[in-house]
């Protein structure tokens, strides 16, 4: 991964855990596909919050003249994805993140613990 998705991917994962997300992975995915270089994971407790935590994201991202690419999943608010190019953000309703499980599905990626 490059340091530039290294610190997107970091930051991402800062501003999650200062909104109180769950469960923040980052996950290196550089050598197992082209889609992207890091996935970020996060949980929230309610879909209130897993918009809120989006909100933020796009914000703070916003204010450095970052924007996502895509977004999808807003409105149901149980899991939205905001693609940046080579990060992209999973946030999950909690339920949601254990049904599909994406660290299993991704398990052979160099994963960390952003902040617990």
């Amino acid at each position: 991964m490059d340091n530039n998705a290294r610190q997107l991917a970091q930051k991402l994962a800062d501003i999650m855990d200062e909104k109180m997300a769950l469960e923040i992975e980052v996950m290196d995915i550089s050598a197992m596909t082209t889609i992207a270089d890091a996935f970020v994971l996060c949980s929230g407790r309610t879909p209130i919050q897993v918009r809120a935590l989006c909100d933020e994201a796009e914000d703070q991202l916003a204010k450095q003249g970052i924007r996502p690419r895509n977004k999808e999943g807003y409105a149901a608010g149980r899991w939205v994805v905001l693609d940046y190019g080579d990060v992209v953000l999973h946030i999950f309703h909690k339920e949601d993140r254990a049904f599909y499980n994406l660290e299993r599905l991704w398990r052979a990626s160099p994963q960390k613990a952003a902040a617990e």
